[in-house]
Parts: structure tokens; C-alpha cells; sequence
């Protein structure tokens, strides 16, 4: 009786794959990249449409402090909701954490354009308070005159 030998060893590929790791990967990268710009304003507002809008690109930036005012009346700054009386303080602290010393003291204000006037005011003058020497008001560009 004889013997026989499986040579099934011998055929086992033992390289690892990576073209499908590869090909997650690009898919991924797509995503983030275009996900990445819709991150910049976290607070959800429709802001007043004007037809002789100025682009401020500063209000892009990453150290760039933004307030922004919602439908109900709600005051966020950054991504954080914070009350009117500690608006000033917050943006004061934030202004004294900058360390570019020749940056200005902008503020930019998204404001719901179906919010309450008073609300938007009152949060003008806690803006205010803190010193700030600029407050640009951010609004959209209307299309299609």
C-alpha cells in the first residue's frame, strides 16, 4: 500500500493583498476632503442675502472668532452655546489667547436673518464690552436678480 503525499502547501499564496486596502483608503480621503469645509460652521444659520456682499476670507481662519445667533434666540460662540452675560468675558479670553500681537480684534457675527432684532443687539453690545475693535457682520450674496 503506498503512501500518499498532499502537496497542498506548496500552493498557499502567503502575500498580503493590499489593493483593496488601498483603494478604502482613496475612498476615505475623498470623504474627509469634502467633508472638510462644511466643518467651519458648526452652528447651522440662515444668514441675511445682500446683494453688495464683501468677501472676508478672514472669517475662515482657524483662530478666527465667530458668534453666532440662531432662529430662537440661542448665542454660540464657535460651536459652543454660551449666555449674553458671559459672551464678553469669553470672547475677551479668547482675544487674549491670540499670538499674532499685530492680529485685530475682529469678531464676526452670524446672525439668523429671521432672528429676533433685540437678541442680535444685545449680543452686539456683549461683543462690545469685550473691546473689540472690529465686528463684521456676515451675511450671503443674493443670486439671481
Amino acid at each position: 500500500m503506498a503512501i500518499s503525499k498532499r502537496e497542498e502547501g506548496k500552493k498557499v499564496n502567503s502575500n498580503i493583498n493590499v489593493t483593496p486596502m488601498v483603494d478604502i483608503m482613496l475612498v476615505i480621503l475623498i470623504i474627509f476632503m469634502v467633508i472638510t469645509p462644511m466643518l467651519n460652521n458648526k452652528v447651522n444659520v440662515d444668514l441675511p442675502k445682500v446683494t453688495a456682499a464683501v468677501v472676508m476670507d478672514n472669517a475662515n481662519k482657524e483662530d478666527s472668532i465667530t458668534v453666532a445667533v440662531t432662529r430662537d434666540g440661542s448665542t454660540f460662540l464657535g460651536g459652543d452655546k454660551v449666555a449674553l452675560t458671559d459672551l464678553g468675558t469669553r470672547v475677551a479670553d479668547l482675544e487674549a489667547k491670540k499670538t499674532d500681537p499685530s492680529a485685530d480684534k475682529a469678531v464676526y457675527l452670524r446672525a439668523d436673518a429671521r432672528s429676533n432684532y433685540g437678541k442680535v443687539m444685545d449680543t452686539i453690545d456683549a461683543i462690545r464690552t469685550a473691546g473689540v475693535s472690529q465686528l463684521n457682520l456676515l451675511t450671503s450674496m443674493e443670486t439671481g436678480m
